[in-house]
């Protein structure tokens, strides 16, 4: 276990730039906006091969308990609670605030082991800065200017000596068998209460409130003796309804998130249908190729006449990826989540499964023989063998002569095929197609000197039959 150092501060201080100057990550959201940070964001400072500790980003505390601003220092007190050093940053240029004086407060009743950073001290009065906050009576003041990376050798040497050498801080580990799933959807349809609720935790800030989650948090779980990282994600919506830039880094986070997962958990809102921003979502998904199951929240506010509603129009609009598995859940009261976490691991295992080339080759020859492909031209595309090409989503490459002349038909058959043989369930399956090449297309046939005379007789034999 990691000890563990947390990064507090009232709004628009620089604790994230910090975040990603100590971790040498970009993986905390960065803006000039205040309230950008809101959940807890964790990461691992390596910049002492020997003494690697965890770092938690925190959103600003503005002196408010209701709301998101309450949650947001609601998350930020949490965090304080669970470290071992807290780095209570302060910002050189504004000097001290009434909020700076307020937090302060907070942390002398707190009784955890602080130090004072003094952070955008860049183009400015060192000395003088540092000066205006002698009365908060820290013994060490710490100057940095996290934006230009300046100071963080110092903070590092000014951590490293106070914090223990064994805490109760957990890094995201690289185990493979770990399965990675990301929460995605519009916003409001409840990815942070799913989240919360599979924790067991109020581990992200959830609320009615469109667009709360700004950031993509990765928390790891063990649960049945399984291992996953959940990554909570920020909604995403059309690009013409995105203005914000604060919007468009959290857009990226998101479709990051989806690159870098195994599953992606697709939630709907069951009182609102399948709209247009699902479909925006769930082309990133697909643009991804990767595993898919589609999480229909909020299901048990609905009567039997609303559910048979919502069957109807799900069953018309989502008919194209009839592949994904579909669970009724509600993250409110937790129902659904054991069918949903089954859905994940049929999903998983499909989109992971290896292929052997002599079973791929054979499931080839089953559904040429099934159903050949059409005569285009008065020729007939010939599938020779085939053999996995790449997992997650299963890849198959499919070797042969004139197969560019497969149509779209054809080939989505070949992978309703491939899915019915092999069990493939919530996972796209693609097909690459190489066509063998002519081995004397480049050669030019250079013709005997009896092939040259019978030629010479033929000619001379047609211009007689001519005549």
């Amino acid at each position: 276990m990691l000890p563990t150092l947390a990064l507090v501060g009232r709004p628009n201080v620089g604790k994230s730039t910090l975040f990603n100057g100590l971790t040498r990550t970009r993986d905390a959201l960065v803006h000039d906006e205040p309230g950008v940070t809101r959940d807890r964001n964790y990461g691992v400072c390596r910049l002492d091969e020997d003494r690697p500790f965890v770092v938690i980003d925190t959103g600003g505390i503005a002196g408010e308990d209701e709301g998101l601003a309450g949650a947001t220092a609601k998350q930020s007190r949490a965090a304080a609670e669970e470290a071992d050093l807290i780095c209570f940053v302060v910002d050189g240029r504004d000097g001290p605030t009434a909020l700076d004086d307020e937090i302060l407060r907070w942390l002398r009743k707190l009784a955890r082991p602080t130090l004072l950073v003094v952070n955008k001290v860049d183009g400015i009065d060192t000395e003088a800065a540092i000066n205006e906050f002698v009365r908060f009576g820290f013994k060490e003041v710490i100057p940095t200017a996290a934006s230009h990376r300046s100071g963080i050798d110092d903070l590092l040497d000014a951590v490293l000596p106070k914090l223990p050498e064994q805490g109760q801080g957990e890094e995201l580990d690289d185990d493979p068998e770990r399965v990675r799933i990301a929460f995605i959807g519009r916003p409001n349809v409840g990815k942070s209460t799913v989240v919360n609720r599979i924790l067991g935790e109020e581990r992200m800030i959830a609320s009615d409130v469109p667009g709360t989650t700004r950031d993509s948090i990765s928390v790891d779980l063990e649960r049945d003796g399984r291992k996953y990282r959940l990554i909570d994600t920020a909604g995403l919506r059309r690009r013409s309804k995105v203005d914000e830039a604060v919007e468009k880094f959290s857009v990226v986070k998101t479709l990051q998130a989806i690159e870098q997962c195994q599953v992606a958990v697709l939630m709907l809102d069951a009182t609102e249908g399948v709209t247009d921003q699902d479909a925006t979502v769930l082309s990133a998904v697909l643009d991804a190729g990767r595993a898919l199951v589609i999480a229909i929240n909020k299901w048990d506010g609905l009567e039997k006449y609303q559910r048979e509603q919502a069957e109807t129009m799900l069953s018309r609009k989502l008919g194209f990826v009839d592949w994904a598995q579909a669970v009724r859940i509600s993250a409110l009261h937790g129902s659904g989540l054991r069918e949903l976490f089954r859905a994940i691991h049929r999903a998983h295992a499909s989109a992971t499964r290896e292929f052997g080339t002599s079973e791929v080759t054979r499931a080839v020859e089953a559904a040429y023989t099934a159903n050949p492909p059409p005569v285009i031209r008065g020729h007939v595309a010939k599938m020779r063998f085939a053999h996995a090409g790449g997992s997650n989503p299963p890849t198959f490459i499919v070797h042969g002569t004139r197969l560019r002349t497969l149509s779209e038909t054809y080939r989505r058959y070949l992978e309703n095929f491939f899915r019915k043989r092999f069990k493939l369930v919530g996972t796209p399956v693609r097909f690459v197609f190489r066509e063998s090449d002519n081995p004397f297309k480049d050669k030019v046939n250079v013709l005997t000197d009896k092939q040259k005379a019978k030629r010479q007789r033929m000619i001379r034999h047609h211009k007689r039959n001519d005549k």
